[in-house]
């Protein structure tokens, strides 16, 4: 059944579609039908140019009802939905529960009709998915994942570029006092007064860690750490890029009060490293992309737990047990069928700050909400046969059916979230989180503080070293195995680019450290994860086979 899903549609295609040609009349366009009858009622006719491509699509009762002297394209429908030849039969029963018509063109890369994808075609495929995990089904194209991390990561690049000029700047005094702007949060008798910047760490980022929250379920649920044998490599991986450097901290700040930023060096930024393959374009194979994105992913998870576990003081039990009643008022209210999303919403905010104020950081509360958002639709496991009776009831036409309600509803909310979420937390709170932080004054000598040379030397050869050590030994010891087309010095590569800690380094910074030693640590997160970034881009550059050599 999973083969039959993981077919390309170009196996199960009609290739006898009707079409027209763009360059005719209607009156031509009715001719050639006189002439050449399609075998079944056509509810709308395909347009093509002389080679192909596509143009638009025009139902078979505007074309009956218009002059016969009026030119086709004045009449098509230009909007087409369709498939590319490279999508999979799952792919194609997502497209008809998503937007449920009963077909689709298949298009190739110069949007050439190949064939047409009919529901009676997937019938079969249809009817199965009752009986699988249903965010199987909405599993999110890692193609889309990498594009808006890609593009975050230049905003975010520019943004710390911007936050390093200005801090040393004459204005260097206005910006940092900038950011020290008190901001009171006052509801009832409840009142919160935190400067600008801590607002932006203790209330935004809580939102950026929650959308961490829900790409760990959905990659725990149905992505590559939901089979063990999968998740192992990039897991065991992640587990020495975190010890490795934690310890090479901890040898060079033993006995100091600095001892206390060990999960500095620990992070992986997963929107520079998404960047620089970007930049790499075809030359990455697919196995380290998925390596190297789960790597972050698991990464992240062991920061949440740094961040838990270690960076928490003055801790108020009543108040977090409070925080954790919420956690199970959230499960009992999905478990009765609470639909309505300002609910968790509020209650999501009121978790939050509980975590505040008991001494726990806001951004635990955020990835643990993270992973209590449901994966499955709201309607069930009846969605796709739901879907599929509404289809084959309905007379057809070219257009979406349903509501935009119904095609939500057939999402799961983790889908949905991830979705909204994730250009606010791409351009917006990332983008604000390095205005805020990394501006420092940058001078030479603080290259040489012994917080920097820790911090640096963390990132910059215990990442790789940690992830190729514990590789090794999981690939000798025939726990895993390297990907296809993946060897040893293409991992070193790619542990070099899990380096770049930024975003959760100075985080964690600013949870471990201080004044003048927070100040050190970020030089060390700069000059390390700048370091990192190119050393593994170069390295990859080079290791890489270019296309042409990858070509048959």
């Amino acid at each position: 059944m999973k083969d039959n899903l993981n077919d390309l549609v170009t196996t199960r295609l009609h290739q006898d579609f009707a079409h027209l040609y763009s360059d005719q009349t209607v009156g031509e366009a009715l001719t050639w039908v006189r002439a050449h009858p399609p075998q079944e009622r056509i509810i709308y006719f395909y347009v093509v140019d002389r080679e192909g491509r596509l143009q638009g699509v025009v139902p078979t009762r505007r074309l009956i009802l218009s002059p016969p002297e009026k030119p086709l394209t004045d009449i098509i429908d230009r909007q087409t939905l369709s498939l590319p030849a490279n999508a999979t039969v799952q792919d194609a029963c997502e497209f008809f529960i998503r937007h449920r018509l009963l077909a689709f063109p298949v298009l190739d890369e110069e949007r050439r009709i190949i064939g047409v994808v009919d529901i009676d075609l997937y019938t079969d495929e249809m009817g199965r998915l009752r009986r699988q995990s249903p965010v199987d089904r909405w599993l999110r194209p890692l193609r889309q994942f990498l594009q808006i991390q890609s593009a975050s990561g230049i905003i975010l690049l520019a943004c710390a570029v911007i936050a390093l000029i200005l801090a040393n700047s004459p204005w260097s005094a206005g910006f940092a006092e900038f950011w020290h702007t008190p901001v009171t949060l006052t509801i009832g008798g409840f009142e919160l007064h935190e400067s600008l910047l801590h607002f932006i760490n203790d209330g935004l980022m809580p939102l950026f860690f929650f959308v961490v929250g829900l790409e760990i379920k959905r990659e725990i649920v149905a992505g590559e750490l939901s089979d063990r044998r999968k998740a192992m490599l990039p897991v065991v991986a992640a587990l020495g890029g975190m010890v490795v450097p934690a310890s090479l901290y901890l040898m060079l700040q033993f006995g100091k009060p600095t001892v206390a930023g060990w999960g500095i060096p620990m992070a992986t930024d997963i929107a520079f490293l998404v960047g620089f393959l970007a930049l790499l374009g075809s030359r990455v194979p697919p196995g380290l992309k998925i390596l190297l994105l789960s790597l972050a992913i698991a990464d992240d998870i062991g920061a949440a737990l740094v961040i838990a576990v270690a960076y928490t003081a003055n801790l108020s039990l009543p108040i977090l047990a409070a925080g954790c009643a919420g956690f199970v008022l959230v499960l009992f209210l999905r478990k009765i069928g609470v639909r309505q999303i300002w609910v968790y919403v509020v209650l999501g905010i009121a978790i939050c700050l509980a975590f505040l104020k008991s001494g726990v950081h806001p951004t635990v509360a955020g990835v643990g909400l993270g992973l209590l958002t449901p994966s499955r639709p709201w309607l069930g496991d009846r969605v796709p046969l739901d879907v599929l009776t509404d289809m084959f009831k309905r007379l057809g036409g070219h257009g979406k059916g349903g509501t935009d309600h119904d095609r939500s509803e057939a999402l799961s909310p983790l889908e949905r979230l991830e979705h909204a979420l994730h250009p606010w937390v791409a351009f917006i709170i990332m983008p604000l989180f390095a205005l805020a932080n990394a501006g420092v004054d940058l001078k030479l000598a603080a290259l040489g503080t012994p917080v920097a040379v820790a911090v640096a030397i963390g990132l910059v050869v215990g990442k790789p070293a940690g992830i190729m050590l514990f590789s090794w030994i999981s690939v000798r010891t025939r726990l895993t195995r390297l990907p296809e087309e993946i060897n040893w010095r293409i991992l070193l590569g790619g542990g070099c680019l899990a380096g770049i800690g930024f975003t959760m380094s100075l985080f964690i910074a600013g949870l471990a450290l201080q004044g003048v030693q927070l100040d050190e640590a970020k030089t060390g997160i700069l000059f390390g994860s700048t370091v990192s970034g190119v050393l593994g881009f170069a390295l990859l550059l080079y290791f890489l086979p270019r296309k042409s050599a990858q070509s048959p």
